[in-house]
C-alpha cells in the first residue's frame, strides 16, 4: 500500500475587487484511488475532487470538466475555477508548486493498470468536518459568480453577437 501524498500549499483567491488574498490549501492524492483522484481542500472545509488528468492537461493548455475549470496564466500561474451553488470561487496557484506536487503522484502510481483507458470521473465537491480547521463565515467570502475566464476568443465572440444584436433585422 502506498502512502497517501499530501502537500499544504498557498493560493491566491481571486476576487471580483481590486484585492486578492492567499489561503491555504491542501493537495492529496491517494495512489490507491483507482480514479487517479486529486483533492483540493479549502480553508472553509470544502473538498474539491477531480481526475489529476484535468489538473495536468490545464498546466498546457485550458480545459473544463463538470464543475472546474482549468487554465494556465502566463509561464509562472495557473488558474482553477471551482463552480458551485454558492457560487464561484477562482484561485491562483504558482505552477511550480502543481508540478512538484503531480511529480510526487507519479512516482507513486502504477505504470499500468485495467482502469487506464476508462473515461475521467466528474469532479465533485463535499464538505469536510474537520472541525480543527479555522472556518471562515460565508460573509466574509466574497461573491465572485461574475468572475469569468480571461478568454479573448470568447470575449470577441461576444462583442460581436451583441454588435449584430443591436442592428436591425432587413427582410
Amino acid at each position: 500500500m502506498s502512502p497517501v501524498i499530501e502537500e499544504h500549499a498557498r493560493a491566491r483567491l481571486i476576487t471580483d475587487g481590486p484585492l486578492t488574498r492567499p489561503v491555504p490549501v491542501d493537495l492529496r492524492y491517494d495512489p490507491a484511488d483507482e480514479r487517479r483522484t486529486v483533492h483540493i481542500g479549502l480553508p472553509d472545509g470544502t473538498d474539491w475532487a477531480f481526475g489529476r488528468d484535468l489538473l495536468e492537461r490545464g498546466l498546457r493548455t485550458p480545459i473544463e470538466r463538470g464543475a472546474v475549470r482549468v487554465w494556465p496564466c502566463g509561464r509562472t500561474q495557473l488558474i482553477v475555477e471551482l463552480h458551485s451553488t454558492d457560487g464561484v470561487e477562482v484561485f491562483q496557484f504558482e505552477i511550480r508548486t502543481l508540478i512538484r506536487f503531480l511529480a510526487r503522484t507519479r512516482t507513486q502510481t502504477p505504470t499500468a493498470s485495467p482502469d487506464a483507458d476508462r473515461t475521467p470521473q466528474p469532479p465533485s465537491r463535499t464538505t469536510r468536518t474537520d472541525t480543527s480547521r479555522t472556518d471562515t463565515s460565508r460573509a466574509a467570502r466574497t461573491d465572485t459568480s461574475r468572475t469569468t475566464r480571461p478568454d479573448k476568443s470568447a470575449q470577441q465572440e461576444e462583442g460581436a453577437t451583441q454588435e449584430r444584436g443591436a442592428q436591425p433585422a432587413h427582410g
